[in-house]
């Protein structure tokens, strides 16, 4: 469900708290603007680039086992669907290293950028809210989020003193398309006055995954019916279910926070376990068995958090986070046992200083650091063991003249990447150190009224990950050699976005326009060549050019009594292009979603199409995606009204079964979306 480009309904003295309203297009009219708060806190109407935030109802009905499959209707948005576990958001067309997902501004310290099999260990059950920033905006947060930014913001460290004695929330799920089972709750406990004590859980269960079709796509199905091995020609005939494509997931969470007025120190503990089935990339080989491989994936993390008012003088406020996670999966094989092993350990802080505004002026500076230990172990070696740091400083610097607005932000990193002698793949010991200076300025001019336009540039450079640089072997979780180069230089490249952005009685939209300029983009292509029985995937570096386009709005259609009856839209294009090489691969096509809803107190109904092109302009090796058409309606329940936190939303996603699959998905030729799925969510707190 597509947010509205100027509404929302946040409190800024409690960002994550549940407001019970979500994003109801302005028929309950919120008392403040909705507020970002990813990086400084900034009114979303300032910010120079597309964001989308999901909190309360909308996020409930957005919900999905994946952060990926959760943001895949806002705009700009698509998934890298490798299978219904793992599957990270696709910014603007970019993907992997180019994406940061984050708690509460933090990385997610896991091994999910590695690879497109590795899920991100951020289970979006327990969201209170989630933004997504994209372009500019987002880097601040470090070269690495270049297509932009992804904040799961949750209450694991409280933020407010509850007014009741105890305060509980949950969400209960079924989906009929994987037999899921969800259910997460949580409670909030003051103590002493300025304590509050935090507890939560959450188990997700699923099963193979339903399709609308058959496991193949058509001209993969093709070579397999005329293939003369009988085992072949089978994997025609499969259809209506993906196998190897069910999971289970537990989360145990606790923490406590010290909360006076605007000053609040807490910290977290959490312990995510989860095992999922990776969807088979069968090959028509006959010579060459498919794997099937299952993830058993485990992090346990530590989070602290401070946020210091120190009332006057040049700095308004000071905040401080920090975490730490051990994280390991073993990629099991068809009996159980442990193929390969990874093992991560992470470590972030961020120190943030927030100016005072004075006529106008604001902002603010800070600085980050993260490291990690990074080994893989097993006969699908594929990396070295390495190590990485990074540290930047960074400031935003903002002026606001009421009609007339302007930002510039600037951020240094220095970047080390090393990787230890390894026989098993045949890799030296290698060290790597990087520069990198990323730097954005923009100013908006409101025209007429609420109707803004934005101009904004960006110079962004990124260091090579340790991927990229060391890779050289078979990875088995993604079915093919991964060969990386260790010379790579910075990628380097110049942005630009237009913005416009108008609101008014009963309506709002934003549309944005921007172009990327890469020298050195980093990029992994098929080469057609075969390796320890896998397809060899290589990365490279050339030159690329992005250009896209992002539209969102709703507008009301009437009004009956105590029902207001509203349209919304988003439609979102992306055309990239390695200069005299080809397309770049997996690159999601025009895509456009409507929507016709109807609010009222105590009952709300949905209905909203969506509308995948074809993508035919693919790089070598890389198979077109066929285009496809679905069409979902819910019906939300208030049973207590709109303004209490209790809903029930009852959903029917693909109600015509259809064939889909995402273009930018590896497994896009063997994996297709869920097909039809009837979906129950229960929200509540008392």
């Amino acid at each position: 469900m597509p947010t509205d480009a100027g509404g929302g309904a946040e409190n800024q003295s409690s960002p994550g708290a549940h407001d019970g309203q979500g994003d109801r297009g302005g028929f309950h009219e919120p008392e403040q603007q909705e507020i970002v708060v990813t990086g400084f806190t900034r009114n979303r109407n300032d910010i120079l680039a597309g964001t989308s935030v999901l909190s309360g109802e909308t996020l409930a009905q957005s919900l999905r086992p994946s952060i990926g499959d959760t943001l895949a209707h806002e705009p700009g948005v698509s998934a890298t669907s490798f299978g219904p576990s793992a599957s990270r958001p696709v910014l603007r067309g970019f993907e992997g290293e180019r994406i940061s997902i984050l708690t509460d501004g933090l990385g997610s310290l896991d091994v999910s950028n590695t690879s497109v099999d590795h899920a991100v260990a951020i289970n979006p059950l327990t969201a209170d809210r989630i933004e997504v920033l994209r372009g500019p905006a987002a880097l601040l947060f470090g070269s690495s989020a270049i297509g932009g930014v992804v904040n799961v913001i949750d209450s694991r460290i409280p933020r407010r003193i509850p007014d009741e004695p105890i305060h509980a929330e949950g969400i209960l799920t079924y989906g009929s398309a994987a037999d899921e089972r969800s259910a997460n709750g949580e409670v909030d406990a003051p103590i002493g006055g300025h304590f509050v004590v935090h507890l939560d859980g959450n188990f997700t269960k699923t099963g193979d995954l339903h399709i609308g079709g058959y496991v193949l796509a058509p001209d993969q199905r093709a070579q397999a019916l005329a293939s003369d091995d009988p085992a072949i020609r089978a994997l025609a005939d499969l259809h209506g279910t993906l196998p190897n494509t069910a999971s289970k997931t537990t989360e145990l969470a606790g923490g406590v926070a010290w909360i006076d007025g605007e000053n609040n120190i807490g910290f977290s503990v959490s312990r995510y376990d989860s095992r999922y089935g990776v969807p088979i990339r069968y090959s028509l080989d006959p010579d060459v068995e498919a794997e099937a491989p299952t993830l058993d994936l485990r992090q346990t993390r530590e989070d602290f958090r401070a946020e210091l008012d120190t009332g006057s003088g040049l700095i308004d406020s000071v905040r401080f986070r920090a975490g730490h996670a051990q994280y390991r999966h073993f990629e099991l094989e068809e009996d159980g046992s442990i193929g390969t092993t990874f093992r991560n350990q992470g470590w972030e802080g961020r120190l943030e200083a927030v100016q005072s505004n004075r006529g106008g002026w604001g902002g603010g500076f800070g600085v980050q650091y993260s490291s990690r230990n990074f080994d893989v172990e097993g006969d699908e070696k594929f990396l070295p063991p390495s190590q990485g740091s990074q540290v930047g400083f960074f400031t935003l610097q903002t002026l606001d003249r009421g009609r007339f607005k302007a930002e510039a932000g600037a951020r240094y990193e220095r970047s080390v990447q090393e990787a230890d002698a390894d026989a098993q793949i045949g890799n030296p010991a290698i060290h790597r150190d990087f520069d990198a200076f990323t730097g954005s300025i923009g100013a908006s001019y409101a025209v007429i009224g609420n109707l803004r336009i934005g101009l904004s540039g960006s110079y962004t450079e990124r260091a090579p990950s340790a991927e990229e640089l060391f890779a050289n072997g078979p990875h088995g979780g993604t079915q093919a050699f991964e060969i990386g180069n260790p010379d790579f230089s910075k990628e380097r490249s110049w942005g630009f976005e237009a913005t416009l952005r108008g609101s008014g009685r009963g309506y709002s939209f934003g549309a944005s326009i921007f172009q990327s300029w890469f020298s050195n983009y980093i990029y992994e292509q098929p080469t057609g060549a075969i390796r320890d029985d896998l397809p060899v995937f290589q990365f490279q570096q050339d030159d690329a050019r992005y250009f896209g386009v992002e539209f969102e709005g709703s507008a009301d259609l009437l009004r009956i009594g105590g029902v207001k009856v509203k349209a919304d839209a988003v439609a979102d294009y992306v055309r990239a292009t390695i200069v005299s090489v080809s397309p770049v691969p997996r690159i999601p096509p025009l895509r456009i979603l409507g929507g016709i809803e109807a609010q009222s107190h105590y009952v709300d109904g949905r209905v909203e199409v969506e509308w995948v092109n074809d993508q035919k302009r693919v790089a070598p090796f890389e198979t077109p995606t066929d285009g496809f058409t679905q069409v979902n309606a819910s019906v939300t329940l208030h049973p207590w009204g709109v303004d209490n936190g209790t809903s029930l939303v009852l959903s029917a996603n693909n109600i015509f079964d259809v064939d889909a699959r995402r273009a930018a998905s590896f497994l896009k030729d063997f994996a297709p979306l869920a097909g039809r799925d009837l979906r129950a969510t229960l929200r509540f707190n008392f």
